[in-house]
């Protein structure tokens, strides 16, 4: 999970959030075996997504909307349209998971980046370094407006027809995203991500509809398995389904298992949790609603584990493990998690690339834990995913 400064990369539908408060378009979900509500061709757009440089600030804005999107009022709350709303959602939980990991480190702070764009967005980074009990913690919100191809437009919109050649469409892209390594081997680390996109119609193809999708998920990778905790965690995300659809949880957690596949090790990153992504095939409200359950779930799902485990005494051999299941994270980020390969691939901001990675992680060659070892259990996790509850 990572980003850049000022580069997209899409399938035509769904852009992709990623740690460091930038949003790119996302490929990376192609090659589910979940169907999609609406079949869209593959696109590589690379390079060809427009937006602005951002601009560091030394203030928070009240909001990164531009005026006609309720930017102009004193608080994005006051507007109604679904893009105000889902800042508001954003930056909501933003404030309230470094609340919560502030008052779990008990001294150390997180350290904010502010960023703007001429044309309207705009984004806070916030990322706590080396503390007591995070070793690395980022949270990062996004809104970002941009221009993108006719291609991915007409992909997105499925109707048109060859005879219509509409010009750039504009594109409208919010979301959070959230990776916490903890120092504590026994203690996991967590993602979770949601994201809000639109198209707006382009202006040679009048009355054409706007786009919009849903996407996101919040997952769960420790080096060892409590499984209370890991009741626990999953419990948490079906809760967060079940209010809205029983069909959600059971869908959500096989597409995370699916998703967080490294391929050459035929092996998962963690224990999963939900993912989703291109949701349009329910009403827009409900969407909003369920995408805002799930970022409110994050903080139940995972302090009180953080709680119970960050004082673990632990030894050199805990730690070794640790680091090498580090290292697997470290191999998805940068073999599969397409918005990190494509910033490095493009010359985005570095820091912003990377900060989903954790500060360090370990390889052994051939390194194969004993069978039936505490260590061979989460491998064997990770091999074969399990339903736990």
């Amino acid at each position: 999970m990572a980003s850049h400064s000022s580069t997209l990369y899409a399938s035509p539908s769904s852009f992709k959030l990623l740690s460091s408060h930038r949003l790119n378009p996302s490929p990376k979900y192609f090659n589910l075996r979940f169907p999609r509500p609406v079949k869209r061709p593959h696109f590589d757009l690379r390079c060809s997504v427009s937006i602005e440089k951002e601009v560091p600030e030394t203030e928070r804005p009240f909001t990164f909307l531009r005026d006609s999107d309720g930017g102009g009022t004193q608080s994005s709350s006051s507007s109604s349209s679904v893009r105000a709303r889902f800042e508001t959602m954003i930056r909501t939980a933003q404030d309230k998971v470094c609340e919560a990991i502030e008052a779990v480190e008990g001294g150390p702070k997180f350290k904010e980046d502010v960023w703007s764009r001429p044309g309207g967005g705009g984004g806070i980074s916030r990322v706590l370094q080396d503390g007591n009990v995070w070793e690395k913690a980022g949270v990062n919100v996004s809104v970002v407006y941009g221009v993108m191809p006719p291609e991915a437009y007409r992909a997105a919109k499925g109707a048109a027809t060859s005879e219509q050649k509409p010009g750039p469409v504009p594109f409208f892209a919010a979301g959070i995203s959230s990776v916490l390594h903890p120092k504590n081997p026994f203690a996991p680390t967590l993602h979770f991500n949601y994201r809000y996109f639109e198209t707006d119609a382009p202006k040679d193809v009048p009355g054409a509809p706007r786009q919009w999708w849903f996407g996101g998920g919040t997952d769960f990778t420790p080096a060892y398995i409590f499984e209370e905790d890991v009741k626990h965690f999953h419990s948490v995300q079906k809760q967060a389904c079940d209010k809205f659809d029983p069909s959600f949880y059971p869908r959500f957690k096989k597409w995370c298992d699916d998703y967080f596949y490294i391929k050459h090790r035929d092996e998962r990153r963690g224990l999963g949790g939900i993912f989703f992504d291109d949701l349009n095939d329910y009403d827009q409200e409900m969407l909003l609603s369920f995408a805002t359950e799930c970022a409110s779930s994050v903080i139940p799902a995972y302090i009180p584990i953080i709680e119970k485990r960050k004082d673990t005494p632990f030894n050199d051999q805990h730690k070794a493990w640790q680091q090498l299941r580090r290292g697997r994270y470290v191999e998805f980020n940068l073999v599969y998690d397409r918005g990190t390969t494509f910033g490095l691939k493009t010359g985005g901001r570095i820091e912003s690339i990377l900060v989903s990675l954790p500060l360090s992680a370990r390889w052994e060659y051939d390194h194969k834990p004993q069978e039936g070892t505490e260590e061979w259990k989460l491998l064997d996790a990770c091999i074969n995913p399990k339903e736990w509850l």
